[in-house]
């Protein structure tokens, strides 16, 4: 029997790119930044036309992606969560292009337009050589045909067939929203632009599903998925399609009712937080707006949600809704917003562009190209973003507790609250930047007496009173976030001037995950090895 010399291949599967946990405890100290492909960055920087509204590609690429991992990084982010992959319809539609990627033609081919198989796994093992995850959005409810009518014929074999499809009924939300039937199996869209409901009942259907997310989570080494309308499919067919990926599973459960979201809870690792971020948005963008909608709904969520709001991901933007400078342009009402994410007990997601001040409204006015700004790193907001990234590795280093606790609503006035989670107290209010009233946040006990406290976002110094409390007045309105000095590590990235922190500095080796393989060879390695002693 001819014999691989064990070293040689245990050696090679140890210089491998590394398999990261991408579980959801791992997940739980990431922060997301989402992109769409096709608008984030170009393979050769080209500054290519791309007119929003017009609905057309313009011509953003994996590759493109690669070669700003380091403004990405820059924020502190440290996962990635791109738009779909796979192929979708071409040409015109009513709608305009697919160049967002949820409209599925092929589940097995990637989107030519995007890059190729081999740019993915570029873009992949880049991140992994950070330390960085990549997450993909996938769609599984539906798929899309060139219009007026459906061609099946235009779909990959199974889905060439009607058995493949629910019975042709469009949904009218508002009109069907309360039947859940009627969500789960009739058909998105409208009918100039029909979107065929897979019918996730059919045996051979649900078994191509499995096999294809299985292999691309395999293929391109993907560390977590983020999964879209996932109302529209029957709740028990997401645990099988979750231990198919294998991997930490995301879901969009569009609704704005704390009830509604919980049953997604108990068959999902996570799911985005729309609940909160009805009432969230509402209240910090309007100076007329009061806090209690906000603690009625985070209060409920913690209360009902199968793992409270740790099993969430916290947003104020994304691909779907208008971005926050489109509502208002007051730098404080939107600074008080974007902090919010950060504190939550859940994985904070940013929207590219918001870090660059973008304006745009609805989709499509929402998906700008990135590349027109040149990647500033000084403007105000990509800098917050880092501010609050850094402030909350340095807070999860800090307390072995922070990523499990949930967090605590004190001091709740008609225009400003405090959200304690430990070591970490945020102060908001939505009085805006201009405002003739003035906002104090008065927070009884919650530090040490006397503690030296930080606001990470400015590097101001607040002394805690006698009791542990602290007495801070907004400066126009802006958010705070109060953290104790020796919580941020002396000489490290926040605050360093007055950071007392002593803590021994990671070596910033990525986390690793021992693959079957790997431990195979060793096993073999050590029994070889042995019977030469």
């Amino acid at each position: 029997m001819f014999l691989v010399p064990v070293p040689a291949i245990l050696g090679s599967l140890l210089l491998s790119t590394p398999v990261f946990a991408a579980n959801a405890t791992e997940w739980s100290s990431r922060s997301i930044y989402q992109l769409i492909t096709d608008r984030f960055a170009t393979f050769n920087d080209a500054a290519a036309p791309c007119v929003a509204d017009a609905r057309k590609y313009c011509g953003g690429s994996w590759r493109g992606i690669v070669k700003h991992l380091d403004y990405i990084q820059g924020m502190g982010f440290d996962a990635v969560w791109i738009s779909p992959v796979s192929a979708n319809v071409e040409g015109e539609t009513v709608l305009g292009e697919a160049y967002h990627g949820y409209w599925t033609k092929d589940f097995d081919s990637l989107n030519p337009r995007f890059g190729t198989a081999d740019d993915l796994r570029a873009l992949s093992d880049a991140l992994h050589k950070r330390g960085m995850y990549l997450m993909l959005d996938v769609v599984v409810n539906h798929m899309v045909t060139r219009g007026p009518g459906v061609n099946l014929t235009d779909l990959s074999a199974p889905f060439n067939d009607i058995s493949a499809f629910h019975q042709r009924c469009i949904l009218l939300e508002s009109l069907d929203s309360r039947n859940q039937t009627a969500v789960e199996q009739c058909w998105l869209g409208d009918s100039k632009f029909p979107l065929p409901d897979l019918n996730t009942e059919n045996p051979a259907i649900v078994a191509k599903l499995l096999d294809w997310i299985h292999k691309l989570v395999q293929g391109y080494g993907v560390d977590g998925l983020r999964v879209d309308t996932v109302k529209h499919i029957r709740k028990d067919f997401w645990p099988e399609f979750s231990k198919a990926a294998g991997v930490f599973m995301l879901g969009e459960v569009f609704t704005n009712t704390t009830d509604y979201a919980v049953p997604y809870t108990e068959v999902l690792d996570a799911i985005l937080d729309y609940p909160l971020y009805f009432p969230l948005v509402q209240t910090f963008l309007d100076t007329q707006a009061k806090f209690s909608s906000v603690a009625t709904v985070l209060m409920r969520s913690q209360e009902t949600y199968k793992h409270g709001l740790l099993s969430t991901a916290s947003f104020v933007e994304n691909h779907d809704l208008p971005r926050l400078a489109s509502v208002t342009k007051d730098p404080a009402l939107i600074r008080n917003a974007m902090t919010f994410p950060f504190v939550h007990d859940g994985i904070p997601v940013a929207y590219y562009g918001q870090e660059q001040g973008y304006q745009g409204g609805a989709d499509p006015y929402n998906r700008e190209a990135l590349w027109f700004t040149a990647y500033q790193e000084e403007k105000p907001l990509f800098q917050h973003f880092r501010s609050l990234n850094t402030a909350r590795k340095e807070a999860i280093e800090f307390s072995t507790d922070f990523l499990t606790t949930p967090m605590k609503l004190l001091a709740i006035q008609d225009h400003s609250m405090a959200v304690f989670k430990p070591p970490m107290l945020a102060l908001f209010t939505n009085i805006g930047s201009e405002s003739p009233r003035g906002i104090t946040w008065q927070v009884d006990a919650v530090f040490p007496p006397k503690e030296l406290l930080v606001d990470v976002l400015t590097c101001t110094e607040v002394m805690a009173d006698s009791q542990g409390g602290v007495t801070v007045p907004s400066v126009y309105g802006m958010p705070q976030v109060l953290m104790p000095a020796r919580s941020l590590r002396q000489g490290g990235a926040v605050c360093p001037s007055v950071a007392t922190g002593i803590r021994a500095k990671s070596a910033g080796l990525p986390e690793v995950r021992v693959t079957w393989a790997v431990i195979m060879a060793s096993i073999l390695f050590f029994v070889l090895c042995r019977g030469h002693l």
